[in-house]
């Protein structure tokens, strides 16, 4: 039986050594980038996402995650035996934790500050919160770990907060967006990044 799978994607890099018992317990961690390399200097062994897909990371890092062996492995619900038979077939790995937190929109508004993996990715998480575990907050790191190291899960009302606390954060997101794309507008300014044409 394969070890259960946590993918790490974080702007807020805090807290990242809490995850390390899991890693302790023969969890694979699928990460990204500077993520990766934080996770490595807490001690915890990091697979590429690259690795993962099988394509590099593209278009100045706007492509990473967005590919079918990451969200085929976070949507599966596992009690459908398709489900699971169709990863079986693609050679897609079930993940069972998805620890994402956001660009940081709020102190850095620009378009190219826009995230897109990430909602895309604890939205999906959470969707599939009965089989996928989203974790935004490094707060919740400890007590998460704690369950699962201890039972080897975590209860239904606490996925159930943590989706909670996923949809509440990307609405919150999206609402920051729109704003300041109003206030730019209003004032007469552009917003869309003018595209560089190379070659």
């Amino acid at each position: 039986m394969a070890m259960p799978r946590a993918l790490v994607s974080v702007t807020d890099k805090s807290g990242l050594e809490k995850l390390l018992p899991l890693a302790t317990l023969g969890w694979e961690f699928i990460s990204t980038g500077g993520t990766a390399k934080a996770l490595r200097a807490v001690g915890i062994e990091v697979t590429p996402i690259e690795q993962v897909t099988g394509f590099p990371e593209m278009l100045d890092g706007r492509v990473k995650t967005l590919h079918p062996n990451i969200f085929g492995g976070i949507l599966a619900a596992r009690a459908i035996p398709a489900h699971l038979a169709a990863l079986v077939e693609h050679h897609i790995d079930l993940i069972d934790l998805v620890v994402v937190n956001l660009y940081d929109f709020k102190n850095k508004p620009d378009i190219e500050e826009i995230d897109i993996g990430g909602p895309s990715l604890i939205r999906a998480a959470s969707k599939n919160g009965i089989s996928t575990i989203p974790v935004i907050d490094p707060t919740d790191y400890e007590w998460v770990v704690a369950s699962l190291t201890v039972t080897g899960a975590i209860s239904e009302d606490q996925r159930e907060r943590l989706v909670i606390k996923v949809f509440a954060a990307t609405s919150d997101y999206d609402r920051m967006i729109t704003k300041w794309m109003r206030q730019k507008k209003a004032s007469g300014q552009r917003f869309l990044t003018p595209q560089v044409k190379h070659g």
